[in-house]
C-alpha cells in the first residue's frame, strides 16, 4: 500500500526534531530551558521542520500549542526507559485511534532487532501499521539492531539489515543509526528499497561533525534527519537549523 508523505516530507525531503529522550534517556538529556516541551515547539516551528516527534502524553499536555505551532506531529506509540538493562523491549504505549485525536500526521514505533524480545515487537508493529495505512497513516519505524547477539549496532552488516529490515515490515519510513562510513549507509539505503530512510542524530557532537554528518547522510540517498539533542541542546538551535535546512533543502 502506497502512504502519502508529503505532510512530513518537502520535496522528498525532511528534517525531524525528536523530543521523546525524556523517556528514552531520562531527564538528564535537559537542562532548565530545553526540559520546557513549549521550548521546543518554538524551535519546531521557528525552524520550519517536517514534524516534531513526542510521546503521547506531551502530545496531550500540549496539544494546543502543537496545533498552533502548524508542526505535523510525529506521535511515538512505544517506549521504554534506560534502567533496566536486560533484552531491550519497547512495549506500546498508545494506540491509532489516540493518533487520530491528536491529529498525529504521522505514528513512530521501536523495534530491536536482535533482541529476545524481536518477535513481540515485530507482532506489536504489524498491528500498529495496519491500523495506520488503514487512515493512509504514514508509519515511521525506529529499527535498531540491539542485544547480547549485536557486537556492533553500526557495523555495514547491521546497518543494512536495520534498513532491510523496516522494507520487509512493510514501514514507510525506517528511522536507523549510522556509523560515520558514507559507503556503508550508501548501502543500507539500497537495502531499504522504496522505504526511505532518515538518519537519528544522536547524542551531542561539535557542530562541525554534525554538519559533515548532514552531508553525508544526504550524499546517500536517505531523505533527511530525525535530529533532537544536537539541536535543542545548542546555543543557537536556529542558526544551526538554518545551516541544516541549507545541506538538506538547498
Amino acid at each position: 500500500m502506497k502512504i502519502n508523505l508529503s505532510k512530513i516530507t518537502k520535496n522528498g525531503k525532511a528534517i525531524y526534531l525528536a523530543y521523546d529522550q525524556g523517556l528514552e534517556h531520562g531527564p538528564e538529556e535537559f537542562n532548565d530551558k530545553n526540559a520546557n516541551p513549549l521550548y521546543i515547539i518554538d524551535i519546531a516551528k521557528k525552524g520550519k521542520y517536517n514534524g516534531v516527534i513526542f510521546q503521547k502524553g506531551i502530545a496531550e499536555k500540549y496539544k494546543k500549542e502543537i496545533k498552533k505551532s502548524k508542526v505535523p506531529l510525529i506521535l511515538k506509540l512505544n517506549g521504554k526507559t534506560r534502567i533496566y538493562k536486560g533484552e531491550p523491549y519497547s512495549p506500546p504505549l498508545g494506540t491509532i485511534q489516540e493518533a487520530v485525536n491528536l491529529g498525529a500526521a504521522a505514528v513512530g514505533y521501536t523495534i530491536y532487532i536482535g533482541s529476545e524480545h524481536e518477535g513481540k515487537m515485530f507482532k506489536e508493529f504489524e498491528k500498529i501499521e495496519k491500523e495506520a495505512h488503514a487512515k493512509n497513516i504514514p508509519v515511521v519505524a525506529w529499527i535498531y539492531p540491539r542485544g547480547k547477539y549485536v557486537k556492533d549496532d553500526v557495523s555495514r552488516a547491521m546497518m543494512a539489515y536495520a534498513a532491510r529490515v523496516g522494507l520487509e515490515l512493510g514501514a514507510d519510513i525506517v528511522k536507523m543509526k549510522y556509523g560515520d562510513n558514507l559507503s556503508d549507509l550508501k548501502w543500507a539505503v539500497k537495502a531499504a528499497g522504496r522505504t526511505k530512510i532518515v538518519i537519528s542524530g544522536g547524542a551531542k557532537v561539535n557542530e562541525k561533525d554534525f554538519l559533515k554528518q548532514v552531508k553525508d547522510i544526504m550524499k546517500s540517498g536517505a531523505i533527511g534527519i530525525a535530529v533532537g539533542r544536537n539541536i535543542w541542546q545548542s546555543n543557537n538551535p536556529l542558526e544551526l537549523t538554518k545551516k541544516m535546512r541549507k545541506i538538506i533543502f538547498g
